[in-house]
């Protein structure tokens, strides 16, 4: 597998964004599905993007994990929790308003990059994690907003 974090230039054309395999979710499943996404935002809680996520309010930081947790299944071709929920993803909107760059995106994208060899162990088919990976890498150019300084 390949976790390489493509270089996002803001302003430019951004490549389309395919979604991941549906075997992708079949094969992981709901619950180590919220697993992985739960253990994805607690490495986050220790990196300098700590600050753009309600890291000290549990009960709001729970609720940051449910939202990307059933967004992302939704896109993985799992139930559509996220949409019948909270609606329309609209992501671009939803991320307006934090300033997220490049830099934020790469430790994001890290935090996924450090977990997703552990699903290939526990038997996921090592193609359907890199259709995962090649979602997250692709979909998160889009989220970048503000120049890195």
């Amino acid at each position: 597998m390949n976790f390489t974090i493509t270089d996002g230039t803001l302003g430019a054309t951004q490549p389309a964004v395919a979604k991941p395999h549906p075997g992708f979710f079949s094969q992981v499943g709901e619950e180590r599905f919220r697993k992985l996404v739960n253990d994805h935002y607690e490495m986050i809680r220790h990196t300098p993007i700590a600050f753009m996520f309600p890291v000290d309010y549990e009960e709001d930081f729970a609720k940051v994990k449910k939202h990307a947790a059933d967004f992302l299944i939704q896109i993985c071709g799992g139930p559509d929790y996220y949409a019948q929920t909270r609606g329309d993803p609209r992501m671009l909107a939803r991320h307006a308003r934090f300033r997220i760059d490049e830099k934020g995106r790469r430790i994001w994208l890290g935090c996924y990059a450090q977990l997703l060899p552990e699903l290939e162990k526990e038997g996921i088919d090592p193609d359907y994690i890199q259709s995962f990976w090649d979602y997250l890498n692709t979909f998160s150019m889009l989220m970048v907003n503000t120049p890195t300084v």
